[in-house]
């Protein structure tokens, strides 16, 4: 992990300070790209350490009806990948430390071509790829071209990855390690803590890189519980369905929307920032 990158930074700072780390998940474009710039720019400020930014896209099979719903808002909407992108160029304008990882599904990086978008993600300030829908045996295809474009590609490892495959998602994983806590789609239940505390030893035993644990985390007990396990807490659904609470009959976005937003992320890094670090790395 090179301590030139944003996210090599970033968590190198969380380890100073003792603290896991707060990872939030917001569609791009939803419910529309005003609100949804105003959300982005005002994550850090709300206590977000890492941004993950969804890429829209019309069959999202890993997640759960939430962030499906979120990705046809935002399609919907007219969100595309060169607008995903020209928000992170936005961001970065008045956030230049802020890591942002897009992610999402192959097809609409490979559409948009492969070599493109690396080129206009490393431009906009892009730090990491997740992209769900491709595994190890396909890293040629993204994977190495990200890492020799200076982009971290972001692997996950779920509670079916056993010890003889963790080196293989490992070999070129960058950023952190993204630990899927239950098997099924995003938004639904919630990990045990002791099969979350053994995972995380398990994994670290194949690699330094940092663990953020995602999937069923909805309140602020919960991320500090995560964060204190592994380096940070990832939180999506839950704040998708924030945005979905705020909308009006017609799906317009009310006008606190972004406030509410905000604030939940607020109560999220209270909750991390007050938990007790256990096995930090």
């Amino acid at each position: 992990m090179s301590e030139g990158t944003r996210i090599a930074r970033r968590f190198a700072r969380l380890r100073e300070q003792g603290r896991g780390g707060l990872v939030t998940f917001l569609t791009a474009g939803d419910p529309d790209a005003e609100t949804a710039m105003a959300m982005l720019n005002g994550l850090p400020a709300a206590g977000a350490d890492i941004i993950e930014l969804g890429m829209p896209f019309s069959d999202p099979m890993a997640d759960g009806p939430s962030i499906q719903a979120s990705s046809q808002r935002a399609l919907a909407a007219g969100q595309t990948m060169e607008k995903t992108l020209a928000m992170v160029t936005a961001f970065r304008e008045r956030d230049p430390e802020t890591p942002v990882v897009l992610m999402g599904y192959y097809n609409p990086i490979y559409v948009y071509g492969v070599a493109a978008f690396l080129t206009d993600a490393k431009a906009a300030g892009v730090d990491g790829l997740i992209v769900v829908d491709l595994p190890p045996e396909e890293k040629d295809e993204l994977c190495l071209p990200a890492k020799a474009a200076g982009i971290d590609f972001i692997f996950l490892v779920a509670p079916t990855t056993d010890d003889a495959r963790l080196p293989l998602v490992l070999q070129d994983a960058g950023g952190f390690v993204y630990y899927v806590s239950i098997t099924g789609i995003t938004g639904t239940a919630s990990a045990a803590t002791a099969d979350v505390d053994a995972a995380a030893a398990r994994i670290r035993r194949h690699t330094d890189l940092p663990i953020a644990i995602g999937f069923g985390i909805k309140t602020p007990d919960q991320a500090a519980e995560m964060a204190a396990i592994a380096d940070a807490a990832v939180v999506g659904s839950a704040l998708v369905n924030r945005v979905a609470d705020n909308l009006d009959e017609s799906g317009t976005a009310r006008p606190g929307l972004v406030d509410d937003v905000l604030g939940f992320v607020s109560a999220l890094a209270g909750g991390v920032r007050g938990g007790t670090k256990g096995n930090a790395a």
